[in-house]
């Protein structure tokens, strides 16, 4: 009983990081930046901590639950994205009274967010799943955060911004979109990767929890 309740209570708090994660993504990708000439967003910084909770659920719990966390987490994320990035623009308040107007900007971002996590982390559970019985622990976080990162980032910001009503994010999308990838790749690998081996050993560890090594099909 103590140990459902355990997993119950790291399954809530898993995909409550997960749509935290989302809406702070969602809301800081509207806000571009240049480093050394080069345009990105605030988004590039925040989303690669998904993909380090999704490789330890993985790592732990096996994809069967890693994809339950995704389907508990889109729906919220989706609508808290949405009402956040309404009622603050570029951190300014904008009262609730901005709700009663739709706003599509906002929604095909969220939208586009959406498509773009639903895609990008089935590929991550995929990729980690057949590698996770490597016995070298970073072979399987490093080859899924390459891949599923790449295939979220291009598809959120060709869904979110090609055409977009914004003229700079419609004319740079694609650069921000490859320099967004290069930053997230870099903090991956530079923070994230060994992040992920601290945290896999302090659940082990402290919390007593099994490791699931063998590779399961995805669905």
């Amino acid at each position: 009983m103590l140990t459902s309740t355990r997993n119950l209570n790291i399954l809530f708090l898993l995909s409550l990081f997960h749509v935290i994660t989302i809406t702070a993504s969602n809301y800081l990708v509207q806000i571009p930046f240049q480093f050394l000439g080069m345009h990105t967003t605030w988004g590039a910084f925040t989303f690669p901590f998904i993909f380090l909770a999704t490789d330890l659920t993985v790592r732990i719990y096996g994809s069967e639950q890693a994809r339950r966390i995704i389907f508990l987490s889109m729906f919220p994320g989706l609508l808290i994205s949405y009402v956040v990035s309404v009622l603050f623009v570029e951190g300014s308040f904008m009262g609730l009274g901005s709700l009663a107007e739709f706003n599509v900007f906002v929604a095909r971002i969220a939208v586009a967010s959406f498509a773009a996590y639903l895609i990008g982390q089935v590929m991550d559970i995929t990729v980690f799943n057949r590698l996770r019985q490597n016995a070298v622990w970073w072979v399987a976080p490093a080859c899924s955060t390459v891949a599923g990162n790449f295939i979220d980032t291009l598809s959120f910001f060709s869904l979110a911004f090609a055409g977009s009503a914004d003229p700079f994010m419609a004319e740079h999308w694609m650069e921000i979109a490859l320099v967004d990838y290069g930053y997230k790749l870099a903090i991956s690998m530079l923070f994230f990767l060994p992040m992920y081996g601290l945290l896999l050993n302090f659940l082990v560890n402290k919390l007593k929890m099994p490791i699931n090594m063998s590779a399961q099909q995805t669905a």
